[in-house]
């Protein structure tokens, strides 16, 4: 039997940014792979699109809401909308998350406030929205993606998405325990390098910077940063999403899964 059969899963941030799979776009489609029915919610209506019709094409079930999940009403609507729709919500995936460059002396306070919002905020506006309907259902299993930024410095200035990421961990170790008798699990996925879309543009935005300097010089020192000596794949953090949501974690909350070939065990912090 497939580990989610006959759930429902909430996806935030399924779409990708260019072409290829970001995480929220390869959660999607392992979810559904695993007999999920997916409400996929994107800013992008038409990066959501190009996910549903992967999972359709494979013959899975999936809607599409559009919004912006650090908006309470918006993030109300999408939940009323799923309901609407498949009756339940028995997994959420916290999946959005933003990152730019910046110390407390340089950032402006309008991206501070930014990243907070999209990294974290999201995640409790929609947590505030699904709790009580899992909790009403006696089970339920969110997922967010934070970020080994959580928990180690790993080489780049970004004070508002490490802090942001770091209290979506704790918040979800928190919120965990508070439910942990109410049927509800809480955990994280912590990401290290990946190579997915962003990154892409990522290396693309570097070598444009940086004189003397091309894509593949970027790449190459990612992979070479990573003990096992490669990026990971949005695929590598879809497989531990799909763990953690499934009834194999169900002894498992308030924890967190490290996804960084050895990143985090090789940097000191």
């Amino acid at each position: 039997m497939r580990a989610l059969e006959g759930r429902v899963a909430m996806v935030t941030g399924c779409g990708s940014q260019g072409p290829g799979w970001g995480n929220g776009k390869a959660i999607a489609v392992t979810f559904a792979r695993h007999g999920a029915a997916i409400y996929g919610i994107d800013l992008d209506r038409e990066a959501a699109e190009e996910t549903r019709a992967i999972v359709e094409a494979e013959g899975g079930r999936f809607a599409v809401g559009a919004g912006d999940v650090t908006s309470k009403p918006a993030v109300d609507a999408l939940v009323a909308d799923c309901v609407a729709r498949f009756g339940r919500v028995d997994v959420l995936v916290n999946n959005v998350g933003h990152s730019l460059p910046g110390d407390p002396a340089t950032m402006p306070e309008e991206i501070w406030d930014r990243q907070i919002d999209v990294n974290l905020k999201s995640a409790f506006l929609c947590c505030k929205a699904v709790l009580p309907l899992m909790e009403a259902q006696g089970q339920g299993a969110i997922v967010s993606i934070a970020s080994t930024a959580a928990i180690r410095y790993t080489g780049k200035p970004q004070a508002g998405y490490a802090a942001a990421k770091a209290g979506l961990v704790q918040f979800s170790r928190v919120v965990a325990v508070d439910y942990a008798r109410r049927g509800v699990r809480l955990n994280c996925v912590l990401p290290g390098l990946m190579d997915t879309p962003l990154v892409e543009k990522l290396a693309q935005d570097f070598a444009s910077r940086e004189t003397g300097t091309d894509r593949d010089t970027f790449y190459r020192r990612r992979h070479e940063q990573v003990p096992m000596g490669r990026m990971g794949e949005a695929w590598d953090v879809a497989e531990a999403a799909l763990f953690l949501a499934s009834d194999a974690a169900r002894y498992i909350t308030g924890t967190e899964i490290l996804v960084d070939g050895g990143l985090c065990a090789a940097v000191r912090g």
